[in-house]
């Protein structure tokens, strides 16, 4: 301790020397923060930036590296190019059933929901849950328009999940791949008419197909005026979403080939809508009640013969 006390009065002593030899020194004290000059310190908030947004991923740093080349996707063949297409969370589906259920004048689907990420996952499920739920509601329909006849057994027609199955993947599908290509083709005549990838479209018909799922299931009330009631409210929702979809893409053509685009995307969904009402749940009603009894032939003794009426 003796040692220490000694040490420390003598480094005292030389900076009594010290101050004494050059009075104008600078002294930096424990108690006093340590300035740091402006230049620097914008130049450490700087650089604290451009850690920053290299560890969250900003825009710009996006923008470089796509420009640099350092993104590519993978190719077509691996399980990591399709991987993508269904890269959604439950919010984000959540939010797309909702707009196609209720869309907003003057609001694009692709724009508003679709373009910030394309998904194959909803379009998928939807139409699969859409084939499920026509084949079931429509046997069930036929099992209740028959029910309490007494020469009717119940038959479940599997057929119909396959039938509803070809035509609702063919709808979601092959009408989205020829409108695709019919804006490409028109793309190439006009130059401002507005594009859409075939994911996109794809994304847009299998979500505006989701509002005939509850209504297939209210099909199976046995009153056709209802059902037609309501194959009509769900077509005019669904459609709407197409037409306020893809009328902006065709405005700036030729007025009538921009009307006669509108006009058959709203035809090919109407077919749909009809030809599954009318197929799986008004089918022509047999009369079954009353089967018909062929009249027995009985011979007269004078070589003529009777016909005899049944009941």
């Amino acid at each position: 301790i003796t040692c220490l006390v000694m040490y420390l009065f003598a480094e005292f002593d030389d900076a009594a020397n010290l101050l004494a030899a050059n009075p104008d020194a600078t002294t930096i004290s424990i108690d006093e923060p340590v300035e740091i000059p402006k230049n620097q310190h914008s130049h450490l908030q700087e650089s604290g930036r451009e850690e920053d947004d290299e560890l969250l991923g900003t825009d710009d740093s996006d923008k470089t590296e796509l420009l640099a080349g350092q993104k590519k996707s993978a190719p077509f063949w691996t399980f990591e190019y399709y991987q993508t297409f269904f890269d959604v969370d439950t919010y984000q589906v959540l939010d797309r059933i909702k707009g196609s259920v209720f869309p907003v004048p003057g609001k694009n689907f692709v724009r508003l929901y679709i373009r910030s990420n394309p998904d194959l996952y909803g379009p998928f499920w939807i139409c699969a849950t859409l084939v499920f739920t026509i084949a079931v509601s429509g046997n069930l329909s036929n099992f209740f328009i028959h029910l309490g006849k007494p020469t009717y057994h119940y038959v479940p027609e599997f057929r119909k999940v396959s039938i509803a199955a070809t035509t609702i993947y063919a709808y979601a599908w092959l009408v989205p791949l020829a409108l695709w290509g019919f804006l490409m083709w028109r793309n190439s005549k006009v130059m401002n008419i507005v594009s859409y990838s075939f994911l996109e479209i794809v994304c847009v018909y299998g979500y505006s197909l989701f509002v005939y799922i509850p209504t297939a299931i209210l099909w199976i009330i046995p009153q056709k005026v209802v059902r037609w009631v309501l194959m009509v409210f769900s077509l005019c929702l669904s459609g709407s979403v197409l037409v306020m979809t893809f009328w902006p893409a065709v405005r700036d053509d030729n007025r009538r080939v921009a009307v006669a685009t509108v006009a058959t995307i709203l035809l090919l969904h109407a077919l749909l809508a009809v030809g599954c009402l009318a197929y799986f749940f008004d089918a022509p009603e047999l009369d079954i009640s009353a089967p018909v009894i062929p009249a027995p032939i009985i011979p007269a003794h004078n070589g003529t013969t009777v016909i005899t009426k049944s009941h």
